[in-house]
């Protein structure tokens, strides 16, 4: 497969996520979806999980699409989350994997938090919850969404999000996560490549500070998710005039989820110039090159 992947085609859409996490399609129903799409490539980026990769890899061959592994870190920078997508980093990496699993078992335990909270003034349980949630999925706040808008408390995922579910709707609780720092230093340890997701959602000033940001790009930052719907227009000036100066990748995806966001696949894509950066930039990928085709 590493040999491969260099003979990718466009378009490319590097941010897509499955059932593995918070997405309603299944890793192989994604990649078929994107084949039907008319994308060339396609990234699956589960939230802190690399679970769909042997699926959605499988699935790809099959159709003749390029797939490239990859997921979504959960970090915290003070009060804000903030998402780091890892490009073709090795899964079994000891340091990575052991903070993988400490990030889920916070999502879990911080999940059952909620619920129990919800349970209080709504008709809700656990086993509602688990049954909007696929078998070893990355429970998180989506899927108590789900339960809700089935059980009719809430309309859908996005009022789900903007009442209840929010920090300031009164069953909120905080999560784990690593730093994003730590999150850089962890995905470039295991060969990968580090890309801030929707970094400008709040606009130019909701950008991470000046000084911790260069701090990010120093420890091995490789660029921005500048393409995304959620980001503005000012927020995008600004982050396109730091990887100027630092000679950052800027990529482009849908962030796409199936049936639980608006987002459609394809609606935003990724340059091959910026691809084929990221590809040279994985210490993994070359690794696995080196290696032979049977690697990774």
């Amino acid at each position: 497969m590493a040999a491969d992947l260099r003979d990718f085609r466009a378009p490319i859409d590097l941010h897509t996520h499955s059932s593995v996490s918070d997405g309603t399609q299944s890793p192989d129903e994604l990649v078929r979806a994107a084949a039907a799409a008319g994308l060339g490539t396609v990234a699956l980026t589960d939230h802190d999980s690399t679970a769909g990769w042997a699926d959605a890899g499988t699935a790809a061959s099959e159709v003749g699409l390029t797939f490239i592994p990859g997921m979504e870190l959960s970090t915290r920078y003070g009060w804000k989350s903030v998402h780091m997508l890892a490009y073709l980093f090795d899964p079994t990496d000891e340091p990575l994997a052991a903070e993988l699993k400490r990030i889920r078992d916070a999502r879990l335990s911080r999940a059952e938090t909620m619920v129990a909270r919800l349970g209080v003034d709504y008709d809700l349980t656990w086993d509602d919850v688990a049954a909007h949630t696929a078998p070893g999925a990355t429970v998180g706040r989506p899927h108590i969404a789900d339960a809700l808008v089935a059980r009719g408390v809430v309309p859908d995922r996005s009022a789900a999000f903007a009442t209840l579910l929010h920090p300031r709707g009164g069953y909120y609780e905080p999560i784990y996560a690593p730093t994003p720092l730590d999150g850089v230093r962890l995905i470039r340890g295991a060969g990968g490549v580090p890309v801030l997701a929707h970094p400008a959602t709040r606009g130019r000033d909701g950008i991470i500070q000046d000084v911790y940001l260069q701090r990010l790009i120093d420890s091995g930052l490789a660029g921005f998710e500048l393409d995304h719907r959620e980001n503005t227009d000012d927020g995008k000036v600004a982050l396109r005039e730091i990887a100027q100066r630092n000679g950052l990748v800027l990529t482009g995806s849908s962030d796409y989820h199936g049936a639980g966001k608006p987002n459609r696949l394809g609606e935003n894509t990724t340059s091959p110039e910026a691809l084929r950066r990221i590809l040279d930039e994985s210490s993994y990928l070359a690794r696995a090159t080196e290696a032979g085709p049977t690697a990774g």
